[in-house]
């Protein structure tokens, strides 16, 4: 099957933000240069997982609830979100308040990812198997395409599932297991409160910590002592 071409595969995230406020890049598609993926922790409105895979030249993006499984009987709801540009998978960091998606995201896996198959076919159709490589997510998967909702909402929702293998394990809940970002080591309340980065549209700038400003603030009340006499 053909793939995206010339067709603008970042019109919807474009529609939806307003580039003047948000801190989030402005749409760039590039050309298609590797096969990575990147599963960011995202406390926004609603903690989730967003599920992220390079191909043609954006990321492919999925928003997990309960975050990806190694349990085969597990099927974990997937909404399917606008492409994303692949710059968005190497933000780790704290949106501000107000802002669209505002909350700390950690990026808690990354790595490679290889098609089990054609995958626009596997897209088109509902049906997309594939290979992970990361650093806790390893082995074979498929994003299986659900009926739309009964209510007939616009979502579109898929199906995380792990397929069985050497790395898939009855019970095992990685999100469970592992609070920490691969990138940093840091919880999600260490990117929220310590020393971190704070996404803007044209730099990282860097937060101060509570602490350190309220002990800067008590510093500048307190009298000065008087001199012994």
């Amino acid at each position: 099957m053909a793939r995206a071409g010339s067709r603008d595969l970042l019109a919807t995230y474009k529609a939806k933000r307003d580039f003047g406020k948000t801190p989030e890049p402005k749409a760039k598609r590039e050309r298609a240069k590797g096969n990575s993926f990147v599963i960011q922790k995202h406390a926004a409105r609603r903690t989730h997982f967003d599920f992220r895979l390079e191909h043609d030249g954006v990321l492919k993006s999925w928003a997990v609830t309960k975050g990806p499984s190694l349990d085969p009987h597990e099927k974990r709801l997937a909404v399917r979100t606008e492409d994303h540009p692949l710059e968005y998978g190497g933000f780790e960091g704290v949106i501000p308040k107000g802002e669209y998606g505002g909350g700390p995201v950690m990026i808690w896996d990354e790595g490679t990812w290889e098609p089990i198959g054609d995958p626009d076919e596997g897209l088109a159709k509902g049906d997309l198997k594939f290979r992970l490589h990361g650093h806790r997510l390893n082995g074979d998967y498929v994003l299986v395409r659900m009926k739309k909702d009964r209510t007939g909402g616009k979502r579109e929702n898929w199906l995380l599932i792990k397929k069985r293998d050497d790395y898939a394990g009855d019970g095992s809940e990685p999100t469970q297991d592992f609070d920490t970002s691969v990138k940093s080591g840091r919880s999600m309340d260490q990117i929220l409160t310590g020393d971190s980065a704070i996404w803007t549209s044209n730099k990282a700038q860097k937060k101060t910590p509570v602490a350190r400003t309220k002990r800067a603030a008590t510093a500048k009340k307190r009298p000065a002592r008087k001199p012994a006499r």
